[in-house]
């Protein structure tokens, strides 16, 4: 496959609408498909098994149409009113009555929820008992995957151990020098990558409306707040944190809003947008280059997580849609090709420690992090102010750096995103019994330092 269609492909299926935090709304997508095979009077039992990093996204992130936090609510909102053919945005047009049945039939008792001992990061299995017969549904590998569909005793699906070519062919993108990207998207001509401008308008949309009230944290809207009392200067840097978190605060408040998702994560696709929206607000730029410019933001968010995983212990809006937003912004500004690795070296120093402890509110401020240290790189970068090889684990090319991360994320992350969820585990089970204190801490702490 010629570069240039493998990544206008990339594109297309990584770059999508997503009502709702990934993770449970992977969860809804899952059930409602389940719940689609068999026409049932009844469910008499519904197991769903998910990853820890499924789990651990999901735990506390509010729910579009709901006023409702978790995976729980996801998958009884799949069962009683998902859409499997809506993707990820399952659960658009969850109505008033939906939720109040899917409260009922987690009041029942049918649905129990459990993590799946797996070394898989996006992992999702539904089983389901009806009085008409029973079926089972997975997803894995990426949240809108459907790997293993039985209905009745019939496997209807099964590519659970297939290595499909498509995977074999993307793999050669995220081997190539990232300059000879760059420069192949520089050609793709604006009618073939012009869709792009849909997230522009997408993320665009909903970080305003967390500017004009407090949603969520209300991140984006204190910034604003700021600026309009003098205390901050509404310049590119402070414009980007504004409108990002903005964003996410209205996003990880549940508001039944879509936002255009990279790579598997909503908020990585604002990551990876709202910055050079902050340059396009600023900046005159053309339709034409600014398409570019996004589609270059998000290929080095899928690049990036190519190599740390699709969910890990790092904050992949920190390290990857961050770089790409910087990158993008370097690209705009006129960087050449040492400034545009400069930018993928300069945010890695600074971003590299920042850990993901699932999806919640409080990831507005992460996000104006991400958003604030992406405009950050690319200033310096353009000026020759660049991190040097050796400083750490930046290494003398900047794919050679991005293979570090990897190294650290996938070896040196397992056990600290083992410790991050049994943390946030113990801190909802005192949370339920009212158990916070000290003596319940220093057993949690030595229940990890065991683990």
């Amino acid at each position: 496959m010629k570069l240039r269609n493998l990544i206008v492909e990339t594109l297309k299926e990584e770059v999508v609408p997503a009502m709702g935090c990934t993770e449970p709304v992977a969860v809804a997508l899952a059930c409602a498909k389940a719940k689609e095979l068999i026409n049932f009077n009844y469910i008499e039992k519904a197991e769903v098994f998910v990853s820890p990093n499924i789990y651990k996204n999901g735990l506390s992130v509010g729910i579009p149409n709901t006023e409702e936090v978790g995976l729980y609510i996801a998958a009884a909102l799949g069962f009683m009113g998902g859409e499997s053919e809506k993707d990820l945005n399952v659960l658009e047009g969850i109505s008033k009555e939906n939720v109040e049945i899917a409260k009922g039939f987690l009041h029942s008792g049918k649905l129990s929820l459990d993590i799946k001992d797996t070394s898989d990061k996006v992992y999702v299995e539904v089983n389901l008992v009806t009085d008409k017969g029973e079926c089972k549904v997975i997803i894995s590998g990426k949240h809108n995957r459907f790997v293993y569909i039985e209905k009745l005793g019939e496997v209807l699906l099964d590519v659970r151990k297939e290595d499909t070519s498509s995977s074999n062919t993307k793999n050669v993108l995220y081997s190539l020098k990232i300059r000879d990207i760059i420069k192949e998207i520089e050609e793709i001509p604006h009618r073939d990558i012009a869709f792009m401008l849909d997230g522009i308008v997408m993320n665009e949309a909903i970080a305003q409306l967390g500017l004009k009230e407090k949603l969520g944290m209300g991140v984006g809207f204190s910034l604003l707040k700021s600026v309009e009392q003098g205390f901050l200067s509404e310049d590119l840097m402070t414009s980007s944190m504004m409108l990002t978190a903005a964003a996410s605060d209205a996003r990880m408040s549940g508001i039944n809003v879509s936002v255009m998702s990279s790579n598997g994560s909503g908020n990585n696709g604002l990551t990876a947008i709202l910055p050079i929206v902050a340059y396009k607000n600023k900046f005159n730029v053309d339709d034409e280059k600014l398409a570019k410019a996004v589609a270059i933001s998000h290929i080095m968010n899928s690049y990036i997580k190519h190599y740390i995983g699709r969910l890990s212990a790092l904050c992949a809006c920190g390290v990857a849609a961050g770089t790409g937003a910087g990158i993008a912004i370097a690209w705009l500004m006129g960087a050449t090709e040492d400034q545009i690795d400069g930018v993928i070296k300069n945010t890695l120093a600074n971003t590299s420690g920042m850990i993901c402890d699932g999806a919640k509110e409080g990831c507005a401020i992460k996000l104006s992090t991400s958003a604030s240290v992406a405009v950050q790189s690319a200033i310096l970068a353009i000026n020759d102010s660049i991190v040097q090889a050796r400083n750490g684990i930046i290494a003398e090319t900047a794919e050679a750096t991005i293979r570090n991360l990897g190294v650290l994320s996938v070896e040196g992350m397992s056990i600290t995103d083992h410790v991050i969820l049994n943390t946030m585990k113990n801190m909802q089970r005192e949370y339920k019994t009212g158990d916070t204190n000290e003596n319940s801490k220093e057993n949690s702490l030595k229940q990890h330092s065991i683990a």
